[in-house]
C-alpha cells in the first residue's frame, strides 16, 4: 500500500510542477512587448541646483533620478561597435513618468515632425512604460512635452 501512495504522491507533485511550468510559459508568451524593453535602473542623484531640475520642480514635476546611461552594442557586418544613449532626468507628475532631455546649444532640435522624431522617438521606444519625453530648455525657461502615437493615421 505504501508503494502506491508514493507513486500517487510523485504523480501529484509532477502534475503540479507541469502545471506551474505551463502557466509560467503561457504568461511569458503573452506578456506585453513593453516588458521586454529597457527598464530604468537607478540613475544618478539629481542636482537640485541644476537649472533644468529647478524648472521641472517649478512646473510641478518631481525629479526622481538623474542621468541614466544606456549602453548599446551594435553589430555591422560582423564588427561589434559600442555606443550609448543618455537620459538626462526622469520626472513624475500626477503618477505619470516622463523621460527628460535637456536642450544643448551645440545640438539644437528641429521642431518639425521629422526633426522631433529623429531626435526623441528613440527614447519613447526604449522605455515605452514612460508617458513620453519632456524637452527642457532652462535658457528659455520652457518645457515641451512630447508623446508619440505610433501606427495612427492623421
Amino acid at each position: 500500500m505504501g508503494n502506491a501512495a508514493d507513486w500517487l504522491l510523485m504523480l501529484a507533485a509532477g502534475g503540479l510542477i507541469a502545471v506551474w511550468l505551463f502557466r509560467r510559459f503561457y504568461a511569458w508568451l503573452h506578456e506585453p512587448p513593453a516588458s521586454r524593453f529597457y527598464r530604468l535602473g537607478e540613475g544618478a542623484e539629481p542636482d537640485p541646483d541644476d537649472e533644468a531640475v529647478r524648472l521641472l520642480t517649478e512646473c510641478g514635476y518631481e525629479v526622481v533620478s538623474g542621468k541614466h546611461r544606456v549602453p548599446i552594442e551594435i553589430e555591422v557586418d560582423g564588427e561589434l561597435l559600442q555606443s550609448r544613449l543618455f537620459i538626462d532626468y526622469v520626472a513624475v507628475k500626477d503618477g505619470r513618468t516622463w523621460l527628460v532631455k535637456t536642450a544643448r546649444d551645440r545640438m539644437p532640435i528641429d521642431w518639425t515632425g521629422a526633426g522631433v522624431r529623429d531626435r526623441l522617438l528613440v527614447y519613447a521606444l526604449l522605455v515605452p512604460s514612460a508617458e513620453g519625453v519632456i524637452y527642457a530648455d532652462p535658457k528659455e525657461r520652457r518645457l515641451r512635452t512630447i508623446t508619440f502615437a505610433i501606427g495612427t493615421e492623421g
